[in-house]
């Protein structure tokens, strides 16, 4: 472990070869304007093409598309390393993949039973099994979104556009046992998560997460670029 380990592979995303799959034409898509209806006229607007047909998809219930890529940027500090490993108690929703190069797979599955998304984040690592992240998007909540980890624990989001990046950002987080809602104080959580998807053009983008507190500053950030897997 290592404090502000920074590492920046020198690749770039159309260089790796395994990984230039076309996109899948054989899933059965819907018109999606689920994510489109959490953005003004003008925001959306500001969105390359791209970006739009990536959150317009809307599968069947049941159905997946699946993107891969690999980790290209990695930070990480002392305790935000603390941090990923106490979180493991309620499923491991921060990631504990710091190695560039590594493959990684994301899973999305439409699930009608929530109303939203299962995201299944799959990251490769040298040593030992890969590490297997499972969250649900839910157009529910404060914010109109929000992401639930699991052991009754959600987080708000907000979205927004930045430059030519869509970004979800944290909006508080709650714990949920039944009708019963409670906020968690700021203190009982991992401070600000920041999600951007940027895309880099000819099928791929990068997603980055961030996660910054108010007391330690910026704990972690991992990037990783991603295409759409062929069928």
């Amino acid at each position: 472990m290592a404090s502000n380990r920074i590492i920046k592979p020198n690749t770039s995303p159309t260089s790796r070869s395994p990984l230039s799959s076309s996109p899948a034409a054989s899933a059965r898509l819907l018109d999606d304007h689920r994510f489109r209806a959490l953005l003004s006229d003008e925001d959306w607007g500001r969105l390359p093409l791209a970006v739009w047909r990536r959150f317009s998809k809307r599968l069947v219930d049941g159905a997946t598309i699946i993107y891969v890529g690999a980790v290209d940027e990695v930070e990480v500090s002392r305790a935000g390393w603390w941090l990923a490993q106490a979180v493991r108690a309620i499923g491991g929703p921060l990631p504990l993949v710091y190695e560039p190069g590594a493959p990684m797979m994301v899973a999305v599955t439409e699930d009608a039973g929530c109303g939203g998304q299962i995201w299944t984040r799959i990251g490769a690592r040298s040593t030992g099994f890969p590490q297997v992240i499972h969250s649900c998007k839910r157009f529910e909540g404060p914010t109109g979104l929000e992401e639930y980890v699991g052991f009754g624990i959600s987080m708000a989001l907000t979205v927004s556009v930045v430059g030519e990046a869509i970004c979800f950002s944290s909006a508080g987080y709650a714990f949920q046992l039944g009708r019963l809602r409670l906020a968690l104080p700021r203190w009982l959580t991992p401070g600000e998560i920041t999600v951007t998807h940027r895309d880099l053009g000819e099928g791929w983008f990068r997603f980055t997460l961030e996660v910054a507190h108010l007391r330690f500053g910026r704990m972690i950030r991992q990037s990783a670029v991603f295409r759409e897997a062929s069928s």
